[in-house]
């Protein structure tokens, strides 16, 4: 399986979150997987990367051309892909991932998550997604998604399109048997998404 990892490409944070996704990436690698992410040499995609590479995993970087200057990209990929533009890069590593992780990020990641959820949501793929909640970082969206369903802005079933873990063991037992039962999300399951 691949998967793709969204999350931060900034160093400036605590390092029990690189910490953590180094051990994911470890982890994935592990269990035979491999990685799909922008390629990234820093923050939580740099740790990630090296986590897989660490333990021999296949690691595969896409990005626009615009980021290939000193420090930017991961120089140990064993696959880089160029795009020309950031929508094509999204859409190439949704196409090359069998599976979707967001670990913590700003702006990009939840742009990232945000649209391989809505995918989903509307049928348009069926492959797994799920959040690494390292030290709860993601507990406010949570409770917004909480807040969107109670008031009748999202439907119920919204909460089974992106499951929260914060045990990397556990994140991915549930993609392999997510991805092993190829459930499907239409939209018709969701049509009283919004009133």
């Amino acid at each position: 399986m691949k998967i793709c990892l969204y999350g931060a490409s900034s160093d400036h944070i605590d390092k029990s979150y690189i910490s953590a996704t180094e051990e994911l990436g470890r982890a994935i690698a592990e269990r035979g997987h491999g990685l799909v992410y922008g390629a990234g040499a820093t923050g939580l995609m740099g740790a990630a990367a090296r986590g897989v590479v660490e333990k021999g995993g296949e690691v595969i970087g896409i990005a626009p051309s615009f980021f290939d200057v000193d420090g930017i990209l991961f120089s140990q990929c064993t696959q880089m892909l160029y795009t020309d533009t950031m929508r094509e890069r999204k859409q190439l590593m949704e196409e090359k991932a069998d599976a979707f992780v967001a670990v913590p990020g700003g702006i990009g990641t939840f742009d990232e998550l945000f649209e391989i959820i809505t995918l989903k949501q509307l049928g348009r793929h069926k492959k797994p997604v799920a959040i690494f909640n390292v030290n709860g970082y993601y507990d406010e969206l949570i409770q917004m998604f909480e807040k969107a369903i109670k008031g009748g802005f999202m439907a119920e079933g919204c909460r089974k399109l992106a499951p929260v873990f914060s045990q990397p063991e556990e994140l991915l037992e549930y993609l392999e048997t997510d991805l092993h039962d190829q459930k499907e999300y239409i939209f018709s399951e969701f049509k009283n998404i919004s009133k």
